[in-house]
């Protein structure tokens, strides 16, 4: 990747709707150049997808919980069928796999306080292999980035 492409990768992470001919003036190439290095990064995979970005409160889903799950033991087969329910959940927006006290940490949305109790009971401790769950409120979003830093 080159200045060209940081900079294109920028303009796309902002709004990926944006035409080739503006995306061509706001990086100083040609509209032909700049579909071509698009499509170059859609077959390398530096680009993935492209997306919507819904507004969580417009959509009732009001409550971030931050989820610290212990499992059982580490072995492998625990930590696979762990991450394969959970990548299954869509209720669980984040998932990633820790180094310190917990072993995973998740991110759930959900309207409400009865309706974390609900995830909580009916999924997050039937995941396989989980031995403890803490949880944590978020009181406020502060900053919410979507937007890789190039």
């Amino acid at each position: 990747m080159d200045r060209f492409d940081t900079a294109i990768l920028n303009v796309l992470q902002e709004d990926a709707q944006t035409p080739f001919t503006e995306l061509g003036e706001k990086v100083g190439l040609s509209p032909s150049a700049c579909h071509k290095r698009v499509k170059e990064m859609w077959r390398t995979g530096v680009i993935t997808q492209e997306v919507v970005l819904v507004d969580e409160r417009a959509a009732g889903l009001e409550t971030s919980v931050f989820v610290q799950a212990t499992l059982k033991n580490q072995q492998q087969a625990t930590l696979a069928a762990f991450e394969e329910a959970a990548a299954r959940r869509r209720e669980i927006m984040e998932c990633y796999l820790m180094a310190g006290l917990s072993d995973y940490l998740l991110r759930i949305l959900c309207r409400d306080g009865a309706d974390y109790e609900r995830i909580h009971t009916q999924i997050l401790t039937r995941l396989p292999g989980v031995d403890r769950v803490i949880t944590n409120f978020a009181i406020r979003k502060v900053i919410r980035r979507t937007a890789v830093p190039l």
